[in-house]
């Protein structure tokens, strides 16, 4: 049988091992590191290797993001890309689509955000109608726990002012109680619900066309949290062979019966396509002031947020997850959301000490809850981009609290393992912007708030920044032994940099670019 033995050789290899992070040597067999250094150099005198000679590049393991949605940023390529537009931008790009697009088709877009406008108030109905007014209109807000649809979108849906607010979720309105337009949490799929929905076929082109903007930005494996076809269209892919990025999938409540039915449990699969578990909910967000809080909203006193799962219900599921052999990964982000998820993996963990569970975001802690994660053994699955784009909001509504915010470094001293990842489609999943917003919690764009960074206490070093995109989203499915380093018995992931990132200042991440990216011992993106 022949092997693939390659050695690639003349480069500065990150390990992301602290015994010995650094080498200059590493040879692969077929899809794996087989050795490095002085092992690896040993190596040449087969006659079977290819040597390769990588000019002095810095190579890192392949970056993971430990939180995509990747069917939703595949399919939503085709959306209008609504980040940064101001109000007058966002109706006059909402026009310009409604001119081109036929009678009645639904335009959708998203990434609106309307904390950047002169007047913060949230778009109305009213106004989308005055730009399209024979079109159904749904845009989703850039924190996706909110959307604004038009009067012939609630109208397809069947949403009046006699409709009341569903269970976990609420319509805006206006005096009188008639529907503004505005959709808050579950209310969104009131208008989600009559759009139709992408095939299997449809999500899996999508996706297939999407899997070189991940590669190209340095990306050799994702953690996807997308429900609906997602799985179905990851593993038509992976059939095909098409499948280019590692993909840890976690799957939404709706399926939890159908999973404990068939009895598929987290970590079925292979290198490619790993089955991880349940994704759950129990708030908003911070920018819908609908993360639940354990005190109120600064400037709205009797708002503490939703809670998308009540307690009993949430505990019921987990039960029934965690018996059924199924790990949890839950949306958490105000400090009343984190501590009720911390109870209910206290009182879960037990039925099953060996999964893996995980928090989604952990945006704000109480004091008394930050050393539980570590004690729990959950991981801290988060996205260091969002700290530089919401540190304003943040400080408007949640004040002092904000000492706890986003905490990694906090999280990291009391020995909480970190998963960064991006929430991509909300924000952009380049990791090189992931590592900056980590290093120095300063905006990429205007170095917002200033030199220090925001709460900079929370900074974290470069090399902790890039374990928690390798080792330790590996450690959250459990693929520590495969993904996350360049060491021997590893998989064959890495990328090669422009720039040494460790010994330019932390701007040049901003500059840095990917040359090459290889996964599973192919070269499968070459600028």
């Amino acid at each position: 049988m022949n092997m693939n033995i390659r050695l690639l050789k003349n480069a500065r290899f990150y390990t992301g091992d602290r015994q010995q992070p650094w080498t200059d040597a590493v040879a692969l067999v077929d899809s794996r590191i087989v050795a490095i250094g002085p092992s690896a150099h040993a190596w040449a005198a087969n006659s079977h290797a290819r040597i390769e000679d990588m000019q002095a590049a810095m190579v890192l393991p392949g970056l993971v993001d430990a939180h995509v949605h990747l069917m939703w940023y595949a399919l939503s390529l085709a959306d209008l890309q609504l980040r940064d537009l101001s109000r007058e931008e966002l109706l006059a790009t909402v026009g310009q689509a409604a001119v081109a697009a036929p009678l009645g088709a639904w335009i959708r877009g998203r990434g609106w955000d309307q904390n950047l406008w002169a007047d913060t108030s949230f778009p109305t109905a009213a106004e989308l109608d005055r730009v399209a007014p024979h079109h159904p209109v749904l845009l989703i807000a850039k924190n996706a726990h909110a959307a604004v649809a038009n009067t012939a979108a609630l109208r397809l849906a069947g949403l009046g002012a006699s409709t009341p607010d569903p269970p976990q979720g609420r319509f805006g309105r206006i005096a009188e109680g008639a529907l503004d337009g505005m959709l808050f949490e579950h209310a969104v799929g009131a208008v989600e619900s009559v759009i139709p929905a992408p095939t299997v076929a449809q999500a899996a082109a999508a996706i297939r066309i999407a899997q070189p903007h991940l590669l190209q930005k340095g990306l050799t494996g994702v953690h996807d949290v997308d429900g609906g076809p997602a799985f179905a269209a990851l593993q038509l892919l992976h059939q095909d062979g098409a499948l280019h990025v590692r993909v840890g999938k976690y799957v939404r409540l709706e399926a939890l019966d159908g999973l404990l039915e068939v009895g598929l449990r987290s970590g079925y699969g292979d290198a490619w396509l790993r089955f991880c578990g349940l994704k759950l909910f129990v708030d908003g967000a911070l920018g819908s002031r609908t993360g639940a809080m354990l005190a109120p909203y600064a400037e709205e006193p009797e708002n503490t947020g939703l809670l998308t799962l009540e307690p009993d219900a949430l505990r019921a599921i987990a039960r029934r997850a965690v018996e059924g052999g199924l790990a949890l990964a839950i949306h958490a982000i105000g400090d009343r959301a984190n501590r009720l998820v911390l109870d209910v993996l206290d009182e879960v963990r037990p039925l099953n000490p060996a999964l893996r569970h995980r928090i989604e975001h952990v945006q704000l802690l109480s004091p008394e809850d930050l050393p539980r994660l570590a004690r729990l053994g959950v991981v801290a699955s988060m996205q260091p981009i969002h700290a530089p784009h919401d540190w304003a909001m943040a400080e408007r509504y949640w004040g002092a609290r904000c000492t706890l915010s986003y905490a990694w470094q906090s999280l990291l001293k009391t020995g909480a393992t970190l998963a960064f990842g991006s929430d991509a489609p909300i924000e952009s999943f380049d990791p090189l912007l992931g590592l900056y917003a980590a290093v120095t919690r300063r905006h990429e764009r205007d170095g917002s708030p200033g030199p220090e960074g925001w709460q900079p206490q929370e900074r974290l070093a470069l090399a902790d920044a890039i374990e928690a995109y390798t080792w330790g989203a590996a450690y959250a499915i459990g693929q520590e032994q495969y993904q996350g380093r360049l060491l021997p018995g590893y998989f064959a992931d890495l990328l090669v940099l422009n720039r040494d990132i460790f010994v330019e200042p932390p701007e040049a991440l901003l500059e840095t670019r990917v040359q090459r990216v290889m996964v599973g011992g192919e070269w499968r993106f070459e600028a």
